[in-house]
Parts: C-alpha cells; sequence; structure tokens
C-alpha cells in the first residue's frame, strides 16, 4: 500500500477484479439454480413458487438479447463495484470538509468492498445479487435521512427497502433494523415513512401470494423447515462463526477490539442506523444457528453495513489492516480458480461429484445423445435442478416429473399434467429407476442406459401417460405435503386446486 496512493489502488483492483469476474462467468458453466432464474427471465411474471420476482425481471431484457452465460451473469457481475462505489460516496459525503488525513478513506472502504471473498469468485446469478444492490442502496439513504432528518429521504429509504423485498424476505431484517433504530431515537414518523414507502411492494407481493396459493408463504415458513434443514444441531453455530470469519474476520476483529467507540459511534444518528443494519441481522442468524443452518449468502447484504461501521467509527489505520489482509485472501482465491477453471472435465474423473459435474459441464453431448428419443415426446427430468438446466439448453419446456423437494417448485406453476395425459415422455435421471417406478403410470416403460463421458445417465421411455393414475398417487401426495395451506390464510386463487382437485 506504500508505492500508489488508496485510489490508484482502487482503480487497479476494480480493473482487476472486473476482467477476472467477466473471464470467470463466460468460463464457468451455468448453474442449474443459475437455469431456473433464467427461466423466470424469460417469462416476467408478478412472482414466482419460491421467492418473489426481482431477479426475473433484471433478466428478463438480458435475456431478449441473449441467454449467454456471460449477460445472464452480468448483474452478478456488476453489483460488487456497483456497492464500492455507492459505499465510496456515501463516505465522501460523511467526510467532506474534515481533514486530510481522512480524504482516503472512502477510496480504502471501496477498496475493501471489492477485495470480500465472495466478491472476488461470485458471479453466480441469484436472488441474493438485487437483495445486495437494493437494500445497500437503501440503508445508505437511510442513514442519510437519520443524519438530516429528512422525510423525504426516510421515504425514499423505504421504496428502496421495497425493491430488496421483492428481490427477497431476509430485506424484512434490514427493515427491524429500521424498526429499532426509530424505537431508540423516538422517532417513529421516520419508521413510518419508510414503511409507506415499502407498502405498495408489499401489498404486490401479499396479492400475488393470496391469488396463487400463497406458495411464497408456504415454502418460506413452512414446507422448507419441515423438509429437512431445521432442528438442534452442534455443528451449525461453529458453521455460522466460521462464515462470519471467512467473509469478514479483519473486520469483525477490529469492530470488537474498537467496541468502546461503536458504542460512542452510536451516539450520532447515521452511524447507529449503519449499527443495527448489520448487528442486528448477525445476532438474528446467532439466535437462529442452533436450529438452523445459516447459509453463507445470507448475510452478504449486511457486511457493506459492518464496513462502514468500522470506517466510521474506527478510522484509517485498521481499515488498511483490513484491506490488506482482504488483498491477500483474495489472491488465494483468483489463482486457484485460474488454474481450476481451466483443467477439463475429465481432471475430476475419480471424483464422487463427477457424475454431477458432467451434467452441466457436458449436456450437449446428453441431449445429442438422446435426441433421437426426444421428438414427438414430452422432456422431462427427475428433479428440479437438471430440469431446469436441461430447459435452459433445450430451449424449450421440460417437467419434472415426480414428487420433487419442497425447493423450486415452478414446475407446479408451469406443467399442467391434465394437458399430458395420453402422451409418451423421455424422463432423464442420474440413477437407474427401481423396478416397477414408472410401470403405474404409463402403458408401457423402456429404460436406456447413457454413457457420457464416463458418467452413466438413464432415459426412461414412457409410453401412453395416465393422467389419473398420475393424480391419485404423485399429486395427491404433493398436495399433503406442499399445499397445506393454513386455514387462516384467505385464498383468493389456487393454481393446483383448480387443476386437480377442484372443490
Amino acid at each position: 500500500m506504500k508505492s500508489l496512493a488508496p485510489r490508484q489502488w482502487l482503480w487497479f483492483a476494480l480493473a482487476a477484479t472486473l476482467l477476472f469476474r467477466f473471464w470467470f462467468a463466460a468460463a464457468l458453466p451455468v448453474t442449474a439454480d443459475e437455469a431456473y432464474f433464467i427461466l423466470w427471465g424469460r417469462t416476467p411474471a408478478l412472482g414466482y413458487y419460491d421467492h418473489p420476482p426481482m431477479v426475473g425481471w433484471i433478466l428478463a431484457p438480458l435475456a431478449a438479447l441473449s441467454e449467454a452465460a456471460w449477460l445472464m451473469r452480468l448483474p452478478a457481475v456488476l453489483v460488487p463495484p456497483l456497492v464500492a462505489l455507492m459505499v465510496r460516496w456515501a463516505l465522501h459525503g460523511w467526510y467532506r470538509g474534515e481533514k486530510a488525513r481522512d480524504a482516503d478513506t472512502a477510496d480504502l472502504a471501496a477498496l475493501a468492498v471489492l477485495l470480500m471473498p465472495v466478491n472476488v469468485w461470485n458471479v453466480l446469478i441469484t436472488t441474493d445479487t438485487p437483495l445486495v444492490l437494493f437494500s445497500v442502496a437503501s440503508l445508505l439513504v437511510f442513514a442519510r435521512a437519520a443524519e438530516r432528518n429528512s422525510e423525504g429521504l426516510f421515504f425514499a429509504a423505504g421504496i428502496l427497502l421495497g425493491l430488496a423485498f421483492l428481490s427477497k424476505y431476509f430485506a424484512v431484517l434490514l427493515g427491524l433494523a429500521y424498526l429499532v433504530w426509530a424505537v431508540t431515537s423516538k422517532k417513529p414518523r421516520a419508521f413510518l415513512l419508510v414503511f409507506l414507502g415499502g407498502l405498495p411492494f408489499g401489498l404486490l407481493n401479499l396479492y400475488w401470494n393470496y391469488e396463487a396459493c400463497w406458495c411464497n408463504v408456504m415454502f418460506n415458513a413452512i414446507n422448507r423447515h419441515e423438509e429437512g434443514g431445521s432442528g438442534w444441531s452442534l455443528a451449525t453455530p461453529p458453521l455460522y462463526a466460521a462464515s462470519l470469519v471467512y467473509l469478514a474476520a479483519p473486520l469483525l476483529w477490529f469492530a470488537w477490539r474498537g467496541r468502546a467507540r461503536l458504542r460512542e459511534a452510536c451516539q450520532r444518528p447515521g452511524e447507529r442506523a449503519l449499527l443495527l443494519a448489520w448487528l442486528l441481522p448477525l445476532a438474528v442468524f446467532a439466535l437462529l444457528s442452533p436450529v438452523k443452518r445459516i447459509g453463507l449468502h445470507w448475510l452478504l447484504s449486511f457486511m457493506p453495513a459492518l464496513l462502514l461501521s468500522v470506517t466510521l467509527a474506527l478510522g484509517r489505520r485498521e481499515l488498511v489492516a483490513s484491506v490488506r489482509w482482504l488483498a491477500l485472501l483474495a489472491a488465494l482465491h483468483m489463482v486457484p480458480i485460474a488454474v481450476i477453471a481451466a483443467l477439463p472435465l475429465d481432471t475430476w474423473k475419480s471424483s464422487r461429484l463427477y457424475p454431477r459435474l458432467v451434467f452441466p459441464g457436458r449436456i450437449a453431448e446428453l441431449t445429442a445423445a438422446v435426441a433421437p428419443d426426444l421428438a414427438g415426446r414430452v422432456v422431462a427430468t427427475d428433479s428440479y435442478a437438471s430440469a431446469a438446466l436441461l430447459e435452459y439448453h433445450l430451449k424449450g419446456p421440460v417437467a419434472m416429473f415426480g414428487r420433487g423437494t419442497s425447493h423450486a417448485r415452478q414446475d407446479d406453476i408451469d406443467t399442467d399434467w391434465r394437458a399430458l395425459d395420453g402422451r409418451d415422455i423421455v424422463i432423464l435421471r442420474r440413477e437407474a429407476p427401481a423396478a416397477g417406478e414408472y410401470q403405474p403410470y404409463f402403458r408401457g416403460v423402456e429404460v436406456k442406459q447413457l454413457l457420457i463421458g464416463g458418467g452413466s445417465y438413464h432415459a426412461v421411455i414412457g409410453s401412453g401417460f395416465s393422467y389419473p393414475a398420475y393424480r391419485g398417487s404423485v399429486l395427491s401426495d404433493i398436495r399433503d405435503r406442499y399445499y397445506r395451506i393454513p386455514p387462516r390464510l384467505p385464498v383468493g386463487r389456487c393454481y393446483f386446486f383448480e387443476r386437480y382437485f377442484p372443490g
């Protein structure tokens, strides 16, 4: 950090990380989760099965141009530098007119954002991409509103929070931080303005759920917890702690060492807002960690608030040390990622993960091998992940045959099994089917093994699909497992009941 000024380091890091991220975005095969969201971009809607619609909305104009991996990942590539520049802009406002030694602080903070580990390697498009962008924008506007006691800025922060809410429900935690700030600051009107700004977006999501079986609510509040991932565990709290260390070890260390100065900073309205915006969500996750595995991506939208707190309360020395640590970590990520990405897929042939890697890495070979059996038949898979990835590559509908899991059930909305009665269906799957698994639903069944790059796949060719048999077994089970809507929720319409179980 001695040879170049912080601003020069910032522009160098911005260029280097952008080049790396653009390359990685183009080199990495599209994942199943990404394919799932790209399909949302093909058909913009007011909502989708498991999350609000924002990621589909931001992908829609890009998908209209091309579905090339690098273009679909463009929002994910650009959000970290955008957030870094937003942080820099905010700190310039805080430090404007102050002494010269603080002139470089904004550049160092922006540099720290760019070098956070996930911001170096994560180019995957997910619901977290717009969540991070709108959450950070809302927080910065709210903190400025708290400093100036500006009603217009509080309302604007609410609008941005509403956009974050339409990205992912974790935005509620940021809203909770705003509420605590308003209560501790004795400014209830501030939270009322935030609430009014975000209200139209919440009402839109409420209306869509009312007309769509409450599927967002069912998934996020009930089904995903009943199916697995919840329950007391001694392993999950250490995993949560490890995630925090990985994302922001130096920042957390300096925040702990300088906790007295952070408490002092709480007397200033804007800095209290920043502190609550990361401390409260991380405390909520800590309370949940004994019974729930906290995903690394759950924490991303709260890290810039932590950085801003440390920067404003503790100053340049701690920030320089943090940047040095993050720069070292960034280099330790970029070099092995570049080497691994350049290796041929067959390098991993002895790995247990190889069959899973073959599907996205050699999907063109798979579709070519099964192409003679696809003509005139409906294409399906036995998992939602495979269905989304195959539909992305085939540019045509791919159904998910069977019960599936609580996750990614958009196919419940997209596929009407009544219309497939009597049709022939090809079901692609990694594992060989159990004897007699598909016989109840077809007049005849043939199983073909497909050998692709050392991986084994199977095509189940079913003739004469029986919708009544499928409804009586599979769809009834899906209804009982995933559509047990609590009686206290008023239902406007429900696609699942209207199609398969009217009345």
